[in-house]
């Protein structure tokens, strides 16, 4: 099944485009650059991974009997680079010295940065693809659906409830959990299967390392390691609380989101055989808006700055937008069809002291509408309005 992505992917130049296994990095670039003239090297293929570990200078070789072969030869794509991070000294020379331009795809920045991987010091750009947004599925598009089995690209291809369980299944236990140690970014595979359980079933909270730290039975610092790993792996990421104080009594902790709520689901272990609880609903609800908003934030780079705010006291917003200019945007998500004034509690009370700043519940009711300067709106809408701000570089939609 094939889907227009919405990353804006320049073929002016070398880049680099991370993201997490699965979420069709390989699928686009074959899409935007041209067959005949490009040389594809797959680091997942073992015999190409040893050879080119052994000796990286081979690169050169091979790119050097291609030019001598094919008149049209200009581009060189190798995936999953974080295998062979030597590569990209071979890489950084071919730039300098050769017309020849690089698309080098990665699941893992992470053992790039710590392995202090020659990043090709901003001759290549950066670009990140994530599970699939509502606009790029389009028309197929269904809340239900994505809710219950996310949007990487491949649960789309499965007829069956049970395929696409399996697939997620399979997922998380062969590269959330067998690829990150074969990576040996962590050492004891018994904690760190625990602490994913925890992250699915967690995901869309405030983090408290020292908690999960004892439920995992391993110290706070390795928690924070853990969810580093996720978070440079790009399987998730961490909302930061918001800097600016609003009301007293803020909470600084941040909250942390996987990136897909299929995985989510089958990281909880709540997605065998059954659709999500009315529960889980609500959670998974804040999650995928908030990955849509996250995602386009990105792919527009619009860049708002994206915050959660709580108070010690159970007040909240699920998210807080800040625009370039300063203008900040406040967030309540509610998966409810119906929202009352006891959902829009925590807005309408800062409302009084902040009448400025819009103020927005994002749900699921039919039409959009204002109750006492809330503005209510239903979620498709809402992000159809946002990423049009995103496109447009206002701040005030």
């Amino acid at each position: 099944m094939k889907f227009q992505r919405i990353a804006n992917i320049l073929e002016s130049n070398s880049f680099f485009l991370f993201g997490a296994r699965g979420t069709g990095k390989s699928t686009l670039i074959r899409e935007i650059l041209p067959p005949a003239a490009t040389l594809y090297i797959d680091l997942l293929r073992p015999t190409q991974e040893r050879k080119l570990r052994d000796r990286p200078e081979e690169l050169a070789e091979m790119l050097s009997h291609a030019q001598q072969t094919n008149p049209d030869f200009k581009w060189v794509v190798i995936d999953e680079v974080q295998k062979v991070p030597e590569l990209l000294d071979v890489v950084h020379h071919l730039i300098e010295s050769t017309a020849i331009q690089f698309a080098l795809t990665g699941s893992s920045a992470r053992k790039l940065k710590r392995g202090g991987a020659n990043l090709l010091a901003g001759r290549a750009f950066v670009y990140y693809l994530f599970p699939l947004t509502a606009t790029e599925v389009g028309t197929l598009f269904s809340l239900d659906f994505a809710l219950q089995w996310g949007t990487l690209p491949k649960v789309f291809s499965f007829q069956k409830d049970l395929e696409r369980e399996m697939f997620l299944e399979s997922y998380v236990n062969t590269y959330l959990t067998e690829e990150i140690l074969e990576e040996q970014l962590v050492r004891k595979v018994i904690p760190f299967k625990k602490f994913l359980c925890i992250a699915g079933q967690t995901s869309g909270t405030i983090v408290n390392f020292a908690k999960i730290g004892d439920d995992v039975g391993v110290d706070p610092k390795t928690i924070a390691t853990y969810f580093e790993i996720l978070e440079e792996t790009l399987i998730g990421f961490f909302l930061p609380a918001y800097e600016k104080s609003l009301r007293k009594q803020q909470l600084h902790a941040p909250k942390f989101y996987l990136f897909d709520t299929g995985v989510t689901r089958c990281l909880a272990g709540s997605i065998g055989g059954k659709k999500p609880s009315s529960q889980e609903l609500g959670r998974l609800f804040e999650q995928f808006i908030i990955c849509e908003i996250y995602r386009l934030n990105n792919y527009r780079r619009a860049k708002f700055k994206l915050y959660h705010w709580a108070t010690h006291g159970g007040a909240e917003f699920d998210l807080v937008m800040e625009g370039q200019n300063g203008d900040v945007i406040l967030v309540e998500i509610k998966s409810t069809s119906n929202v009352t004034e006891d959902h829009l509690k925590h807005l309408i009370a800062i409302h009084q002291d902040y009448p400025e700043l819009r103020k927005i519940c994002i749900c699921r009711e039919d039409f959009p509408r204002v109750h006492q300067g809330i503005e209510i709106i239903p979620w498709d809408k809402a992000v159809k309005e946002f990423d049009a701000t995103f496109i447009s570089g206002s701040n005030n939609p």
